[in-house]
């Protein structure tokens, strides 16, 4: 269209020109001079119109490769962005599993601590024994030592239980069966380091030779943890159940309420779950689990009391 006016305007021109020439009365060397000029302007503009079109379509081009090229790049950008948002939903899912992890290694690590604190009570008990039996036999020899009692021949007379006999209620061991502490000390090792399976069997083993004994709640308790951690939550609540109900002095009570509401939430029951937490918050306040337990009805969006 452009081209088409430029076109049109010279030929205008043109005429006027010769119009000029045949009205005026001017030679015809001027005229024809003219002509010649008007001419070559009309040439430079249809040259320039030329070039502003070239430019034109060489400029669209460069434009049409810079869309594309911007369009290729934000097509990355997106395959990049889904891929890093991908990335975070798995470590936010991987997260849970690693906290609690870390938590029953945390619980471990105490339980050997306090095994370990146990194990040096009996020792140092067993070094007044010693002291006792020295001192006696001291004494007998330098034979001041009162006459040893006589046993009665009485029907009466039940002989003391020995030492280290299992507590009452427990069933004896078979021959060759680990002692309590190594039971113990093997399962807790084990669940440390991730061997479920082994450590189920070592704790099972514990609770049906030495189930009287001070930390039978806590392989109680780990059997809960090895099943939750296995990701089979119904079997993880009936375990920390058996802590709750068998066990109503044992301190794995609020960690058996807490890892208890965090299963039925797993299982998709978030009634009990809530109540199990409210409880957490309710009876152990300023401990660990009331901490976490907080925080998991905070993202949860419920209040920490029922009345709440």
């Amino acid at each position: 269209m452009r081209l088409r006016n430029i076109v049109i305007f010279g030929a205008v021109m043109l005429a006027a020109a010769i119009a000029g020439s045949l009205v005026g009365p001017r030679p015809a060397e001027a005229v024809a001079r003219e002509i010649v000029e008007l001419q070559r302007d009309v040439t430079n503009l249809l040259q320039g119109q030329k070039d502003l079109s070239t430019q034109m379509t060489q400029d669209h081009t460069v434009m049409k490769t810079l869309v594309e090229q911007t369009n290729d790049n934000v097509g990355k950008l997106n395959g990049t962005m889904s891929s890093l948002q991908k990335s975070v939903q798995d470590v936010q899912a991987n997260s849970g599993a690693r906290l609690d992890t870390m938590s029953t290694q945390v619980q471990g690590l105490s339980d050997n601590l306090e095994e370990i604190k146990s194990r040096l009570g009996k020792l140092n008990q067993q070094l007044v024994d010693l002291q006792n039996t020295v001192q006696s036999l001291d004494a007998k020899i330098s034979g001041t030592a009162p006459a040893p009692a006589t046993t009665p021949t009485s029907g009466n007379y039940t002989p003391a239980p020995a030492t280290g006999a299992p507590p009452a209620g427990s069933i004896v061991p078979p021959g060759g069966a680990p002692s309590a502490d190594t039971l113990y000390s093997n399962g807790l090792r084990d669940i440390t380091s991730g061997k479920y399976d082994l450590a189920r069997q070592e704790f099972q083993d514990y609770l049906k030779y030495y189930s009287d004994t001070d930390l039978a709640s806590n392989a109680q308790f780990y059997l809960g943890e090895i099943a939750y951690s296995q990701h089979n939550y119904d079997q993880a609540v009936q375990e920390y159940d058996r802590v709750l109900t068998n066990y109503p002095k044992s301190f794995k009570l609020a960690p058996a309420h807490l890892k208890k509401g965090m299963a039925q939430l797993e299982l998709g029951q978030k009634t009990a779950g809530v109540r199990e937490l409210r409880e957490v918050v309710k009876r152990y306040p300023g401990t660990e689990e009331e901490r976490r337990a907080r925080a998991k009805l905070k993202e949860l969006g419920v209040s920490t009391s029922a009345a709440g």
